[in-house]
């Protein structure tokens, strides 16, 4: 029960935020050997299970994903049946660590990122643009190909348009905060789609069009982590 759960971890402040949360007053408690640990489970019935297992890897966490919170430790592991299976997956971990797009793109001075201008925000060099071009390009010739029509919409759209559609009252938490312009709230846009509905909307459209197919290469803008 959750008293008996909080007398058991007093001393662990984390646990006890967690044990608050639960709804329900029965929570969940695992023991391997002389560890316990709060945990929803399951687990396996005996640790000599595990026949195969690596720490592979430690980095800094904010307590829930949240910055304001405390910054934590969390050590990342795998577990196989075999060692093999172990010794196959660190074989390709290695291989995708030598593909890794961030260690490319500083290598072969592809593109930067840089903590003053935001991260994750990608500045592209010289050298990047020139494949960044040749993949638009061949995006571009294969939808035209395809029957696609290649159009463009603007970067921003009032908030209102966003009302309408849905995205404002589902996704809200997802995008980013309005800008007033003139006294009219606009917020960068999240996807391309109603821009192209506004394209289909600007006249009367017959059957004989059908299928019509728009394609944008768009830059759109989400709050997400």
């Amino acid at each position: 029960r959750k008293e008996e759960a909080r007398q058991l971890f007093a001393t662990q402040p984390y646990k006890l935020e967690l044990i608050d949360d639960i709804p329900d007053e029965k929570v969940n408690v695992y023991q391997q050997g002389s560890f316990t640990d709060l945990c929803r489970g399951p687990h396996v019935s005996s640790t000599g299970e595990i026949k195969a297992f690596k720490l592979i890897s430690i980095a800094g966490a904010y307590w829930r994903g949240d910055e304001h919170r405390p910054m934590l430790q969390r050590i990342y592991g795998v577990a196989f049946d075999t060692k093999e299976a172990l010794a196959e997956h660190l074989k390709k971990l290695e291989e995708a660590a030598r593909r890794d797009h961030r260690k490319l793109g500083r290598e072969l001075d592809l593109f930067s990122i840089h903590e003053e201008a935001g991260p994750g925000l990608v500045h592209w060099h010289p050298k990047g643009a020139v494949i960044r071009r040749v993949i638009e390009d061949f995006w571009k010739d294969e939808h035209v190909k395809r029957g696609y029509d290649i159009i463009y919409t603007p970067h921003i759209a009032k908030l209102d348009l966003w009302r309408t559609s849905g995205h404002w009252e589902f996704y809200h938490d997802y995008l980013y905060s309005p800008m007033e312009v003139e006294g009219q709230e606009y917020i960068v846009k999240p996807m391309n789609c109603l821009g192209h509905i506004l394209i289909y909307k600007t006249k009367l459209r017959s059957y004989r069009e059908l299928p019509l197919r728009y394609a944008e290469l768009g830059t759109v803008y989400r709050y997400e982590r």
